[in-house]
C-alpha cells in the first residue's frame, strides 16, 4: 500500500510507516482463534501468589517467571521501587488492548509500524486503604480510565478505528474494568 495511506491514529498528522512491528505468527495465531471457536465454553483459571515483603513491596508469583513487584510511591509510604498496584492494572490494561490490537491487525493484514497505548486514570486516594476518609459516598477505585491509542499502520483511519474499537470490545482486562465481577476474599485455614 502506498505511504500516503499510513496513518498515525491519534490527533497526529498522517505518517509513513518506516518499519514493521515485529508481528505475531499468523498461522499459530489462526490456530489459536480455530481451537478458541471449536471449544467456545472452555474456561482457564489464572493464578497469582503476592507475597509481602515489607513496608507496601509485593513479589508477584505468576507461573514459573520471575516476580512482578508492586510497591508504593514515597507519598503513599512506599519505597518506589516498582509500579503500584493501580499503574499495574492500567499496564495490564493497556497491554491486553495492545495485544488486541496487533493480533487483529495481523489477523485483518494491516502492517504496524508503531502501536502504543497511553492511559491515564483518576482516582481518589483519601481512604488510605481503609485507614483514612472513610466517607460512604467515597468513590473507592478508579472513577475514569482514559486510553489514547497511538497507531501507525498501512490502513485508512477509518479502518483503525474500526480496530482499535473491536479489540477493546473483545479485551478480557476492558472487559474486567467494564463490567462487574464477582470478587471473593476469604482468609486462608
Amino acid at each position: 500500500m502506498p505511504d500516503t495511506d499510513r496513518q498515525t491514529h491519534t490527533q497526529e498528522p498522517r505518517t509513513a510507516v518506516i518499519g514493521c512491528l515485529a508481528p505475531i505468527d499468523k498461522a499459530g495465531l489462526e490456530r489459536l482463534a480455530a481451537v478458541g471457536k471449536a471449544n467456545p465454553d472452555v474456561v482457564k483459571t489464572v493464578k497469582c501468589r503476592t507475597v509481602a515483603e515489607g513496608r507496601f513491596r509485593h513479589a508477584n508469583h505468576i507461573r514459573n517467571l520471575p516476580p512482578h513487584i508492586v510497591d508504593e510511591p514515597p507519598q503513599l509510604l512506599g519505597d518506589d521501587t516498582a509500579p503500584n498496584p493501580s499503574e499495574a492494572a492500567l499496564a495490564a490494561l493497556g497491554s491486553c488492548l495492545a495485544v488486541g490490537i496487533h493480533a487483529n491487525a495481523i489477523a485483518q493484514g494491516i502492517v504496524i509500524g508503531k502501536l502504543e497505548v497511553e492511559l491515564e486514570g483518576d482516582i481518589n486516594i483519601t481512604a488510605v486503604w481503609g485507614t483514612g476518609d472513610l466517607a460512604e459516598t467515597k468513590p473507592v477505585g478508579f472513577t475514569e480510565v482514559r486510553a489514547r491509542v497511538v497507531l501507525e499502520a498501512d490502513a485508512p483511519h477509518e479502518r483503525l478505528d474500526a480496530l482499535v474499537a473491536h479489540a477493546t470490545a473483545w479485551s478480557p482486562v476492558a472487559n474486567t474494568f467494564i463490567r462487574p465481577v464477582g470478587l471473593t476474599v476469604a482468609l486462608a485455614g
